[in-house]
């Protein structure tokens, strides 16, 4: 059973249809993504689920059972525009947010002080937020996110506003909650974190939800036939030995050996690739060439737009 469920779910603002029949199922322990352009629809749907605003029609299921007001409490959520007072004392405002959640003061200031020495950011606490920088903001409402440990966990691009170190320690504490038994939802256009850390996705586009799966399953749905071939010998030699059913897409002499990348007709294999060549050459490393998630992003919403 789906630990979170969004059921045919419709929404329009005036002229315009932000939400079109979507569902999506997300497992219980796992991270899902949810992908799109800008203006796709994803926020709308997160707001949905967690009832800022509701749908025209459709449902969602939490846990099982339609969801209700009181869920909100489990439940934490980062938007992507910042949320913080920019006159209010940061640790002041931090525990303004964790009381809004339920945690008597005393807990609150415990969990707050832990948090924020393990991102680096204690010597802040009584400084004006408007003196942080943009990923200081995040960290302050990363915190106040996950500090009442919330079974679902919502992210609008996380990683917005950090230095590649930063948004490192934000994925390992986002695998660390997932390991800790949170379900975790999050929005994003960074394609490499998403294959880094979801389990599943869901690629949404002009309000309808256009793809659906694992990240294993559609990277390998979306196949292209693509060896890379690592060889020692002449690169020349090597090109002048395939077959034409053997198309070379890249070739490149590096400093200690030559890589090709080929794509192979649907009627050969890889061992008719390695036969051919072998005698003209030392092999170094072979493996199939998959498709990255951005590249199939790229590819579904262009063909998508022809679609419309």
């Amino acid at each position: 059973m789906p630990f979170l469920e969004a059921r045919n779910i419709v929404k329009k603002f005036a002229n315009h249809v932000a939400l079109r029949d979507v569902s999506i199922s997300v497992s219980a322990n796992t991270i899902f993504g949810m992908l799109g352009p800008n203006g796709a629809g994803k926020t709308t749907l997160i707001r949905i689920i967690n009832q800022i605003t509701g749908p025209d029609s459709g449902e969602i299921l939490f846990d099982g059972c339609p969801l209700k007001a009181e869920d909100v409490a489990r439940i934490g959520y980062l938007p992507e525009e910042r949320g913080l007072y920019k006159k209010m004392k940061v640790g002041e405002q931090a525990l303004y947010l964790c009381q809004l959640k339920g945690l008597s003061r005393n807990d609150a200031l415990k969990k707050l002080r832990f948090w924020f020495e393990k991102f680096e950011i204690g010597a802040w606490w009584d400084k004006k937020v408007e003196e942080l920088s943009k990923g200081m903001q995040q960290k302050v409402q990363f915190i106040t996110t996950v500090l009442h440990s919330p079974s679902l966990l919502i992210f609008d691009e996380p990683f917005s506003g950090f230095d590649p170190i930063n948004a490192n320690l934000l994925k390992e504490e986002i695998l660390e909650l997932r390991k800790g038994g949170a379900t975790v939802i999050f929005s994003t256009h960074n394609m490499a974190s998403v294959e880094e850390l979801c389990d599943d996705i869901a690629l949404i586009n002009n309000g309808r939800a256009i793809l659906t799966g694992t990240v294993k399953e559609i990277r390998q749905n979306f196949r292209q036939n693509i060896v890379r071939l690592d060889f020692y010998g002449d690169p020349q030699q090597f090109a002048n030995t395939l077959s034409r059913e053997h198309e070379i897409q890249e070739l490149e002499t590096l400093k200690e050996y030559n890589t090709a990348q080929i794509r192979l007709s649907p009627e050969t294999s890889v061992n008719s690739l390695l036969t051919q060549v072998m005698g003209f050459c030392q092999i170094h490393g072979c493996q199939e060439v998959l498709p990255t998630m951005n590249d199939i992003f790229i590819r579904v919403v262009n063909e998508n737009k022809k679609t419309v």
